[in-house]
């Protein structure tokens, strides 16, 4: 039976109403301090000195069209393209009236399959309005061009080049490490990793029953593979996740990450649904332009881990004891 997943959306009971937050759901990845995968290259992509979460799936379509609902009825800096509303190659998403009062919607069969013809900046800003506890407004410095990464209006590829992770975020563009470590490491502080990201030496099949694992959407026969949709639902091939348990790195679209590969390019990995099996595996390293917004490029984002509740918890009864003795000492 094929799972189901509730990725685009969740109530949250705000001050002043009850408001809608979009929820990405995360895994932890932890083995702070592994080695780096010098199996193809030196010194090698993986290793990651701490310990963070990282988006279970792709950025959804739902979630992008929450994102344009917030903060582009005034699309300044052209968060929403046209194809996307494309129901063979795009994401299904379809904007409606005039700026300062655009709206979107998007189809109900693409919700919860990946978005699509997102740029490198784009999803920047994706990251950045998550990073600012999703507000709604026009895209400035709080809710768009500021946070993780300072934007300010970068649109052209020189400008986006020359944007650099800050330090105190809280989401981001996943980085190259983080999203091979993700994909490929088994595991421990070792510099074990798999070849494909569905936690296998062998290439993946393209089974959509899914019944032994292994198997992803990329370009093969019968083509497209899920009943004429090019893109597969978030978490489709259930039984065929990362080591740390993601789902889809290998095909279904590539995903940008914040590493700038060269001068003028931005890293993409993981392949696409119209790239063959090649482009899953973990010597197979890709770039582009970072404006450039195709129908096989989405994103994914990632979390720095933050103290548990109950560790809290505990602090602040701490605190409250010490209150309380300084009290009666008076």
């Amino acid at each position: 039976m094929r799972k189901a997943f509730a990725v685009s959306a969740l109530a949250l009971l705000c001050l002043g109403g009850l408001a809608q937050a979009v929820t990405i759901e995360t895994v932890p990845v932890a083995d702070p301090g592994n080695a780096a995968d010098t199996r193809y290259e030196t010194p090698g992509y993986g290793a990651v000195g701490y310990t963070y979460k990282i988006g279970k799936y792709e950025v959804t379509a739902g979630q992008y069209t929450d994102f344009l609902n917030k903060v582009a009825k005034t699309d300044t800096y052209r968060l929403y393209n046209t194809w996307m509303s494309d129901t063979d190659y795009g994401s299904g998403i379809t904007r409606s009236g005039a700026s300062p009062s655009y709206t979107y919607s998007v189809a109900t069969d693409f919700i919860n399959r990946p978005v699509n013809y997102v740029s490198w900046g784009d999803s920047a800003r994706f990251a950045n309005w998550l990073h600012n506890g999703q507000p709604t407004g026009l895209q400035v410095a709080s809710t768009t061009e500021d946070g993780a990464y300072y934007l300010n209006g970068a649109i052209t590829d020189a400008a986006l080049n020359a944007v650099t992770r800050k330090a105190g975020w809280t989401w981001a563009i996943t980085s190259e490490d983080e999203w091979y470590k993700a994909a490929y490491h088994k595991g421990g502080t070792s510099n074990a990793y798999w070849d494909y990201p569905t936690s296998s030496n062998t290439a993946p099949g393209r089974d959509m029953a899914d019944a032994s694992g292994n198997n992803a959407n990329y370009w093969g026969a019968p083509y497209p593979i899920d009943s004429g949709k090019y893109t597969t639902v978030a978490g489709e091939f259930q039984n065929s996740d990362s080591p740390y348990g993601t789902f889809d790195q290998g095909g279904n679209v590539f995903e940008w990450n914040d590493t700038i590969v060269s001068g003028a390019y931005r890293g993409l990995r993981g392949g696409s649904f119209d790239d063959g099996g090649s482009y899953l595996r973990a010597l197979n390293r890709n770039l582009i332009n970072p404006t450039n917004e195709s129908y096989d490029i989405g994103c994914r984002v990632s979390q720095v881990v933050v103290p548990e509740p109950a560790s809290v918890l505990v602090l602040g009864s701490g605190i409250l004891a010490l209150a309380g003795l300084i009290r009666r000492r008076r």
